[in-house]
């Protein structure tokens, strides 16, 4: 009895045991499969004759819709669309970069035969026939002909006898789902002419007068700075005058060059504040210029007996211009080294 038990047990431990190596076996198996199916698909990523194929069938595609243009281009034709279809089965396989960038050619392709046969059904549509539209408009509407305008009229119909009453009603029932905008108000017989409004006449403001306090301030400051620049620029042309004598009476036979005279070296601003003030003296009768044997400005002093007033005698007007490039133009053609008008400040020193 022992041994008997003893070989249940023994039969019991090697069924549970053979039970699990089948379950290992079976897990192992399945584990294998998917191992098979990964590898199929990366032998198939990395297969060159693979790729070749399916860059075959993009270059065939493409042939097919550049030879079939004319075909592919008609309104009854659904190739363009097979092509499509294709063309995303075999986006699937697509790995590398050639193929897709076939896959990219292959759609521009089929973008612009696309859109030149889109141009083509708008270009041979039929056009607008508004006689078959106001037939279709008018059955929709309810339009007998039959019956008699004077029927019609008896039984409330419109006042030609062709259209109900409703007509136009059941029109605008139907364009109500197109039209979600509200309809804007207008006259039938046109709107009223409206005049246009006077222009208004503009008022001008009276400018305040100003006050005695004012009138009795601005002419003192003015009279003030008029008399100050006056006086400076008397007092200059006399300083400029007595140079003009003193370099005469040293040599009255050698006339005295006008650029030589006012033209400054060391300072621009300088040489035209002695052109301005030298103008003075030319504008008074106190100085004379006239042109020596090289046609050259000179300028020379008159004498006190010689100065007529200013009216006496007609005088010739120039406007003298000068720019910096003049400026230095002049100082290296006539050699000018030292200024013989001497600055005011450099003279009380």
């Amino acid at each position: 009895m022992k041994r008997a038990k003893g070989g249940e047990d023994g039969a019991r431990q090697n069924g549970s045991a053979g039970r699990r190596k089948g379950e290992q076996e079976t897990s192992e198996a399945d584990d294998g499969d998917c191992d098979l199916g990964a590898a199929d698909l990366q032998e198939d990523d990395n297969d060159p004759g693979f790729r070749r194929e399916i860059r075959s069938k993009y270059r065939d595609l493409i042939n097919s819709v550049q030879q079939n243009r004319e075909d592919m281009l008609r309104p009854s034709s659904n190739k363009l669309t097979e092509v499509l279809e294709e063309a995303n089965k075999l986006f699937k396989d697509v790995r590398q970069a050639r193929e897709a960038a076939l896959d990219a050619q292959l759609l521009v392709v089929a973008t612009d035969l696309g859109k030149e046969k889109a141009s083509q059904l708008f270009a041979e549509g039929t056009a607008f026939d508004h006689t078959a539209f106001a037939e279709h408009l008018l059955s929709f509407m309810g339009l007998n002909r039959l019956e008699d305008g004077e029927d019609e009229q008896q039984n409330g119909g419109a006042v030609d006898g062709y259209l109900p009453q409703d007509a136009w009603h059941r029109v605008a029932r139907r364009a109500e789902c197109c039209l979600r905008a509200a309809p804007s108000f207008h006259y039938m017989m046109g709107s009223f002419h409206a005049e246009p409004l006077p222009p208004k006449q503009r008022t001008e403001r009276q400018r305040k007068a100003p006050g005695k306090a004012a009138k009795r301030i601005m002419p003192t400051q003015l009279k003030r700075m008029d008399g100050s620049h006056q006086e400076a620029t008397e007092k200059e042309v006399e300083r400029i005058l007595g140079y003009l004598k003193s370099y005469y009476q040293d040599d009255p036979t050698s006339p005295i060059s006008y650029y030589e005279f006012v033209v400054d070296p060391n300072s621009f601003s300088r040489t035209v504040e002695n052109i301005f003030h030298t103008s003075f003296l030319i504008r008074d009768g106190l100085a004379q210029m006239h042109m020596d044997n090289a046609k050259l400005p000179c300028i020379t002093p008159v004498e006190e007996g010689e100065v007529e007033a200013g009216g006496s005698v007609s005088r010739k007007q120039c406007i003298v211009s000068i720019s910096p490039k003049i400026w230095k133009e002049l100082v290296e053609t006539f050699d000018i080294r030292e200024t013989m008008i001497q600055p005011l400040n450099t003279q009380n020193e």
